[in-house]
């Protein structure tokens, strides 16, 4: 199995690069590239066995990251997309704005993992440069100056946002923070087309619709989609919702403890959810 995974990386590497053919050296991935900072060892092996799911190097050109931006990624978790975002910034003159959970929410696993991505961020300057640390919550006030960033990201958050009930927010916030013709990236679990959207997103889904009406009413303008993190196999309706699936692979409700004796091979098969990759622009 871990060949297979090999191999499927290096096909998905190769395919990435065929646009830049400065991207790789004799050696591998050239310093300072998007498929360097992608092929990092500092990244773990866990996090690159997701890479054949999340395609982060096609899915960063597409939402057009470049050299020396200023990025700002909404609650970056432990670090999934950071961890490729900020050695690449660091290394072109850009920067990274991490809006991570809220540092006084009373939610011992956020804090866990604010903690932990705190600490990452900020042991390797030489790599990963020095990230700004933001909060972004329900009383959060503005995550960077007016018009000032390039590229803000949702990467597989907004289900939470939605959740939390700040997913308006998320958007009003993305677009003052960009400057003028900027780009708000999107990556979520896709739901089924036509279906009525739950606000709560209780199954994780999100229908493409109500994104792009949220987006709208913040005053973006839709700019394009992409099928790179598209899976057919995906039907969207499973006992536990998207976390049925990998990499969750939940067995039980919510506050109850896993069921051993669930059957994980149906949706082992099916993999990593169904998700819609969409580029919105603040107008000009």
């Amino acid at each position: 199995m871990g060949g297979l995974l090999l191999a499927a990386c290096g096909r998905k590497n190769r395919a990435a690069s065929a646009n830049d053919p400065a991207a790789f050296g004799p050696a591998g991935p050239s310093p300072g590239t998007l498929e360097w900072a992608a092929a990092g060892d500092w990244r773990s092996a866990d996090d690159k066995s997701h890479d054949i799911w999340r395609h982060p190097v096609q899915t960063l050109r597409f939402w057009g990251l470049k050299p020396g931006m200023t990025v700002l990624e909404f609650w970056p978790g432990l670090g999934w997309y950071s961890d490729i975002l900020a050695p690449y910034l660091a290394r072109s003159g850009g920067r990274l704005i991490a809006a991570q959970f809220p540092a006084a929410a009373n939610d011992p696993a956020q804090a866990q993992i604010l903690n932990a991505y705190r600490k990452k961020m900020t042991a390797r300057p030489g790599l990963y440069g020095v990230p700004q640390m933001e909060d972004f919550g329900p009383a959060s006030g503005p995550l960077a100056a007016s018009d000032t960033v390039d590229l803000v990201l949702f990467p597989r958050n907004l289900n939470t946002f939605m959740a939390a009930g700040i997913a308006d927010k998320a958007f009003h916030d993305a677009f003052r923070a960009l400057k003028p013709g900027g780009v708000l990236g999107i990556e979520a679990h896709r739901g089924t087309p036509g279906g009525v959207q739950d606000i709560l997103a209780t199954d994780g889904y999100v229908q493409e619709d109500y994104v792009k009406q949220l987006a709208a009413e913040a005053g973006f303008r839709f700019d394009g989609s992409s099928e790179i993190n598209a899976n057919p196999k995906d039907n969207h309706n499973h006992p536990y919702g998207v976390w049925t699936l990998p990499p969750t692979r939940r067995s039980a409700l919510v506050g109850q403890p896993d069921n051993p004796k669930f059957d994980h091979a149906a949706y082992d098969a099916i993999g990593e959810s169904d998700r819609m990759t969409l580029r919105f622009i603040k107008p000009k």
